[in-house]
């Protein structure tokens, strides 16, 4: 639409970052159609999933990291668990495991799932929501999953 609006506006915008609904991470790329007498009539958007990517990228960044920039004082442990820093979260620990969150065991999904809820990041509004479609589950798996092991007495 801003094309249309606007003539000047790029032919082609490539490799910027976007989300999927679910908050998987894409690179998206836009290019403008012009009809017969010139003007902007629609465009061509393509979206790469990297999500698959992640856990590659968040490895080698972990691998090259030289500084934390911390000094002496350890970090601030006062998190945001907003959905974003959450889904990072997520990423995170699934980056431990080598995949994806979707790609997960069962067995791995669970452990991480419970690691969440002992590290406080189901107090957020809709976090059940959020880690259900990380994990390609349900919100009702997800609260299974938080649920601790039963006490075998």
């Amino acid at each position: 639409l801003a094309r249309i609006a606007d003539p000047a506006y790029p032919g082609v915008v490539q490799n910027y970052p976007n989300r999927f609904p679910d908050g998987r991470p894409a690179k998206s790329t836009s290019i403008g159609i012009k009809n017969a007498e010139g003007r902007y009539v629609a465009a061509l958007c393509l979206n790469l999933d990297v999500s698959v990517l992640s856990p590659v990228a968040l490895t080698l960044a972990n691998l090259v990291a030289t500084d934390t920039g911390h000094g002496d004082r350890p970090p601030e442990t006062l998190r945001d668990r907003r959905a974003r820093e959450l889904r990072r979260t997520v990423e995170e620990l699934a980056a431990e495991r080598g995949c994806p969150p979707r790609s997960l065991s069962r067995a791995d999904k669970k452990a991480l799932v419970q690691r969440l809820y002992r590290d406080g990041c189901f107090e957020s509004r809709d976090a059940a929501r959020t880690i259900a479609d990380l994990l390609g589950v349900s919100r009702a798996t997800v609260y299974n999953y938080a649920k601790p092991p039963a006490d075998p007495a």
